[in-house]
Formats: C-alpha cells, sequence, structure tokens
C-alpha cells in the first residue's frame, strides 16, 4: 500500500467517524425539540381553551346585560302607557 493510499485511507476512516457522532448527535437533537415542540403545543392547546371559556363567560355577561337593558325599556314602556292612559 502507498504513502498516498494510507493518509487517504486514514483520513476517510476519521472523516467517517465524526459524521457518524455527529449524524447520531443530530437524531438526538431533533428528538428533543420534538419533544419541546410537543408540550409547546400543549401549552398553547390550554391557553386556548381557557380563552374560549373566557370568552365565552364575556358572551354570556353581555346577553344578561342586553336582557337587562330590554326588560329596562319595557318597563319604561308600560310606564309611560300608564302615564298615557
Amino acid at each position: 500500500m502507498d504513502q498516498t493510499q494510507l493518509i487517504l485511507t486514514i483520513a476517510l476512516t476519521i472523516s467517517t467517524i465524526f459524521l457518524t457522532i455527529i449524524g447520531i448527535q443530530l437524531i438526538l437533537i431533533l428528538r428533543e425539540t420534538r419533544k419541546l415542540i410537543k408540550k409547546a403545543n400543549n401549552i398553547f392547546d390550554s391557553l386556548e381553551k381557557a380563552g374560549l371559556v373566557i370568552h365565552s363567560g364575556f358572551a354570556e355577561v353581555y346577553g344578561f346585560l342586553t336582557g337587562f337593558k330590554t326588560i329596562l325599556k319595557l318597563l319604561d314602556f308600560f310606564k309611560k302607557n300608564g302615564k298615557e292612559k
């Protein structure tokens, strides 16, 4: 075996070992990133549910106030009709 072939073989072997280690590390990093994204997605889903609950609560309060306003208008209408008679 020639000296050049020996150096190329050693360089390719070392490069292959380093690339394999980097590939394994990349796979581990991507797995951790996937777990992190899943946790963040669960948090965002919880926040969305809480937002919907708050929104429905405001809608109920608005409905109550609108109904109360309508009742006041009806009472005012009946007062005016009672005074005219």
